[in-house]
């Protein structure tokens, strides 16, 4: 046994030590009295506590990764004592003894023990921070030396002249990430370059560090989904680049994570594994009530994320996705700095969103709607249309921003039921033209802008009355129930509302 795990023993047989001596003083009557009928039975208590302790393999401190892998083997351990002073004292009637004392001191020296693993943990982190910090300083430092002495100074305030570095990066990005994903990289830029910046981190610590606009390029090789501030993270690499700058990153999505599931066991079985990991993975993050506790024990590693959520907040923190490609079961993608980012903080993120919506007026309104799409899909809009364009009815192209669940609940105007709130509030009327985001609105002729801002729009479009495929069509039929509008609302309406009707009940007309 290793001298640090004995003194792991020690620390807590002395925990143990106090909160036993603790509710002894406390306890009313003398401790002349409660130290001699105590002192055999806490000795048996102590040999059972390091015992199981020893057996759960509590006290191997310095092989845990991070706190959370203390919690499990504490809890577990005082569990396995709690039930097994249960069996001896009502199971062989040993009533003689002070439930007080018995429990008082499991109980203290359970949150004793936490409090010194967090502590533990803290130093270990900070030293680790603080060496880390230490070696990183001294090697940038000397890194900038040795290419200061390659490159001239004036020529480093020109426009960043090319000065090749020794091949490091590409030994280093094969032996992690393997020859395919060096390949796509340095399709990309050039890796071999002093303005890259190789990294692989999950914390901004080590992008925060780095001086800002003097690399034009910064690589990532860890996923996104051990990132715990996505946006944080994003924002930060934002900053230290200048304008066309590049980043390249990589994450494994939850359809590639699913596919491996699916393929890997056999039919049933994998059923029975995916659904645990659909839940924990992509519900609870999602949910306001069990989303603290996903955080709070993940800290936001090997989190469950689609493709269209890593664009999207990509898009949303001020770049662009200029190339993608699937290698070793990661999608390796590149973008491009093209403005400063967003700072929402408001993202549509759980199951109930809150859109932007051009209302009466050209005002911006908010309508309520059901999740159909994958969170930051709202930022891909210009980024799917220019991939696909528009298909029959008017919505986007094979949308893979729209999750499974969606494509169900548009089928059936799932999604849309909170829209109803908007009708009471005034927002929307029965019947009237989409309300459309300020993008898609952008795409219509100006007399059909000029024609939609002058009313509100509706719950009921009518697009389910003539059923148009192009946006032209589309936006024809706008103009004609428009017009049919101004010269005899109520009347249109009531027209509209029950074509619509028939359309969807007996031709089984359906949102996309």
């Amino acid at each position: 046994m290793k001298k640090r795990t004995i003194y792991y023993i020690i620390a807590d047989i002395l925990v143990v030590t106090v909160a036993f001596m603790f509710f002894i003083w406390i306890k009313p009557a003398s401790r002349r009295f409660y130290l001699p009928n105590y002192y055999e039975p806490f000795l048996f208590f102590l040999f059972i506590w390091v015992s199981v302790s020893v057996a759960i393999d509590k006290y191997r401190l310095h092989k845990k990764k991070d706190y959370r892998d203390v919690l499990f083997p504490i809890i577990v351990g005082d569990f396995i004592i709690l039930a097994t002073v249960l069996a001896l004292i009502y199971g062989f009637q040993q009533f003689q003894y002070s439930r007080m004392i018995v429990f008082g001191t499991i109980a203290v020296s359970f949150a004793m023990e936490f409090l010194l693993g967090y502590l533990f943990f803290t130093g270990i982190k900070l030293r680790k921070d603080a060496d880390h910090f230490d070696e990183f300083r001294k090697a940038t430092r000397k890194a900038i030396k040795d290419q200061l002495k390659l490159v001239k100074s004036d020529e480093i305030l020109q426009a960043k002249v090319d000065a090749p570095v020794p091949p490091l990066n590409k030994e280093l990005v094969i032996k992690r990430a393997g020859e395919e994903a060096f390949d796509y990289i340095e399709k990309q830029i050039r890796l071999e370059h002093m303005y890259t910046l190789l990294v692989a981190t999950s914390t901004r610590f080590n992008i925060e560090n780095q001086p800002q606009h003097y690399y034009n390029a910064i690589v990532n090789l860890k996923r996104v989904n051990d990132i715990k501030r996505i946006n944080k993270f994003l924002e930060k690499v934002n900053e230290k680049l200048p304008h066309q700058g590049i980043f390249i990153g990589c994450v494994q999505t939850n359809v590639l994570v699913k596919n491996r599931i699916m393929n890997r066991y056999p039919p049933g079985l994998n059923l029975l594994l995916y659904i645990p990991y659909f839940t924990w993975k992509r519900i609870f993050p999602k949910l306001p009530i069990t989303k603290d506790i996903y955080f709070f024990l993940t800290k936001g590693r090997n989190r469950a994320i689609s493709r269209a959520e890593t664009f999207g907040r990509l898009y949303s923190c001020g770049f662009e996705v200029i190339n993608h490609e699937l290698i070793n079961n990661y999608i390796y993608f590149t973008a491009r700095k093209i403005q400063e980012p967003a700072f929402d903080y408001n993202p549509t993120y759980g199951p109930l969103i809150r859109l932007k919506r051009v209302g009466k007026k050209g005002k911006t309104i908010y309508v309520y709607k059901m999740r159909t799409m994958h969170p930051y899909a709202e930022y891909l809009q210009q980024y799917v249309y220019d991939q696909n364009k528009l298909q029959d009815g008017g919505k986007f192209k094979n949308d893979f921003r729209v999750h499974t669940a969606g494509r169900f609940m548009r089928r059936f105007w799932i999604d849309e039921l909170p829209m109803l709130f908007n009708l009471l509030k005034g927002d929307l009327k029965l019947v009237g033209v989409r309300p459309l985001s300020r993008h898609y609105f952008d795409l219509y002729d100006d007399d059909l802008k000029e024609k939609r801002i002058k009313n509100r729009p509706g719950l009921i479009p009518p697009f389910y009355a003539h059923m148009p495929k192009t946006l032209e069509e589309i936006q024809a039929s706008e103009h004609q129930y428009l017009d049919a509008y101004m010269r005899r609302p109520f009347i249109t309406d009531c027209r509209y509302f029950w074509k619509a009707m028939y359309n969807i009940v007996f031709k089984r007309a359906r949102s996309k």
